[in-house]
């Protein structure tokens, strides 16, 4: 039985699909010794040979699911060109390969998922799902009653507008005030460039809620693995059950 190259590296745990054609695109697959840069190719799991940057790559036996509360300064990849600190560091005790599902940048803290489930990342991370992911943002100043509700309708970005999204001020003040934000799509530096929009940048950045998972229990640069009624309520959000 065939099936899509991206889909296959996703079966194998080495990304979400949307992810596994960038990976793809940038040259790193082979199938059967020749290299692959566009999307569509088929492969046979019981007859191809499919490597990632020269490894075999194979369907995960078993899942994963490893919430991490990602430290700032830590970038979100597995591998970084540049030699910097990455996620990967904090979870070499896994036992297994894993990615992280979505990103989460240098600068932010907070609730990180890493799976080798590519079904259920791609669908964590699809807009159309609307799973809602909750960050604390400290920014400058007090936003007015004006600007919190320009941040819950949608902001214009080069993108487009954002999605609506529910806002909320947990402590006003100056210097700096505290913003509860909950969003139902990522796009990139998304809280961040949404603040600096309404002239209340950033000083720090927080992700506390995926869906039903929180960041209770763990501290700065520790893991655990979900239990199985965790997995079971993101499946659900996800519609796999």
């Amino acid at each position: 039985m065939t099936m899509r190259l991206q889909k296959y590296l996703a079966l194998c745990g080495v990304a979400s699909r949307r992810a596994a054609e960038k990976i793809i695109a940038a040259g790193r697959v082979r199938v059967n010794g020749r290299k692959v840069t566009r999307m569509g190719v088929l492969v046979d799991p019981s007859a191809d040979r499919v490597e990632v940057d020269n490894l075999i790559v194979r369907p995960a036996e078993q899942y994963e699911y490893i919430l991490l509360y990602k430290p700032e300064g830590c970038v979100t990849t597995m591998k970084d060109p540049l030699g910097r600190p990455t996620v990967k560091d904090l979870v070499r005790d896994v036992g297994v390969r894993v990615f992280p599902v979505g990103r989460l940048d240098r600068d932010t803290s907070g609730l990180l998922l890493l799976t080798n489930d590519g079904e259920l990342a791609n669908r964590l991370t699809h807009p159309s799902f609307g799973i809602e992911k909750e960050y604390l943002a400290r920014v400058k100043d007090l936003p007015s009653r004006e600007t919190l509700q320009r941040l819950a309708a949608g902001i214009m970005l080069a993108e487009g507008m954002t999605a609506p999204a529910k806002v909320r001020l947990i402590k006003g003040g100056r210097p700096t005030s505290l913003l509860s934000l909950t969003l139902k799509e990522g796009r990139n530096r998304q809280v961040r460039r949404m603040l600096e929009a309404v002239n209340h940048p950033v000083v720090s950045l927080k992700r506390v809620r995926l869906g039903p998972l929180t960041l209770k229990g763990l501290r700065r640069g520790e893991w655990r693995r979900l239990r199985a009624q965790e997995v079971k309520a993101l499946r659900q959000l996800a519609g796999l059950t």
